[in-house]
């Protein structure tokens, strides 16, 4: 068997998000946006990437990890905190373990582990990712700025350990990942001010449009 049939047909892969509760989320926003605003605009970040992944026609299950089962929207909810030093790590082990004790073991689906901060995304850029995943046993994509990662796969049946954090993209590749290329929307997570200009001007969701609509520092990027 391929790892294009083992990825099965459209609409199988489970995407699991992990999303940091807001209030202690984009801390690199702190300089340029104050507080309830940097707030509001992590909270629209996830709203908008859950919202891009429940769209996707390859996609038939979006489970968040978390704190906050305010962010869910129409996925599935985990309760697993991602903040601290190892949270965003033991919450994808804790995502994935959960997603894969419930398939059927005849019958595992493709998982995918996608960050939580990308409101530029759009439904067809993760269908082009995971259609391109779908011929590989593990694959990921590198973010905008080069050396981190949105986007880790695995085929159905394959042991999926993500790699995210620091360097996260050259320790995918050492790890047997293959690179994929992907569409500027899946690589631009938001951690800054120029991070957000970009996702801007690229088009982002309603929620993410109207919570930078509404703090001093994105006006001019509007």
């Amino acid at each position: 068997m391929t790892a294009a049939d083992a990825a099965g047909p459209v609409g199988l892969w489970t995407v699991v998000i992990p999303v940091k509760a807001p209030a202690g989320a984009k801390t690199r926003l702190a300089a340029a946006v104050p507080p309830v605003e940097r707030e509001a605009l992590a909270r629209a970040f996830a709203l908008d990437t859950i919202a891009a992944a429940l769209a996707a026609g390859s996609v038939a299950r979006v489970v968040v990890v978390g704190g906050d089962p305010t962010l869910v929207g129409a996925a599935e909810f985990l309760a697993e905190p991602v903040d601290g030093p190892r949270g965003l790590t033991s919450a994808i082990a804790y995502g994935i373990a959960q997603v894969r004790a419930a398939d059927d073991e005849a019958e595992l689906r493709p998982v995918a582990v996608m960050l939580g901060d990308l409101p530029a995304l759009a439904p067809e850029e993760l269908d082009a990712a995971l259609d391109a995943a779908s011929r590989h046993p593990l694959a990921f994509v590198r973010d905008a700025d080069g050396t981190g990662t949105t986007l880790a796969t695995a085929s159905a049946g394959v042991l999926l350990v993500p790699q995210f954090g620091v360097d996260s993209a050259a320790r995918h590749a050492a790890a047997g990942f293959v690179e994929l290329e992907a569409s500027a929307g899946l690589r631009r997570d938001v951690d800054t001010i120029d991070a957000l200009a970009e996702a801007l001007a690229l088009g982002v969701g309603p929620r993410t449009r109207a919570a930078a609509a509404r703090i001093d520092a994105a006006s001019s990027l509007l």
